[in-house]
């Protein structure tokens, strides 16, 4: 199937084909990768965020490992704004 390629404002655009939209999930809104590979552009979708509740993201840590990862580290003394004056 052929293009066209249109100027948009400073920029430039293409209008995907419904049909090809419908078949890899594209709509109005999707976040899309666009790159230059091997002197050709290529438009992918990207994955959607995951997010992770707390409880998710600690799951299977052992206490060992938690305390390794929550022990206090000395970076030195406070300067500039980090000071806090009690």
């Amino acid at each position: 199937m052929h293009g066209q390629i249109s100027r948009w404002g400073n920029s430039l655009g293409v209008r995907i084909p419904k049909d090809i939209a419908n078949r890899i999930g594209l709509a109005d809104g999707v976040p899309v990768e666009i790159e230059e590979r091997d002197g050709e552009v290529v438009i992918s979708r990207t994955k959607p965020r995951l997010r992770y509740s707390l409880e998710e993201l600690v799951t299977g840590v052992t206490p060992e490992e938690a305390h390794e990862t929550t022990r206090e580290i000395d970076w030195g003394p406070d300067v500039g704004r980090e000071i806090v004056e009690e």
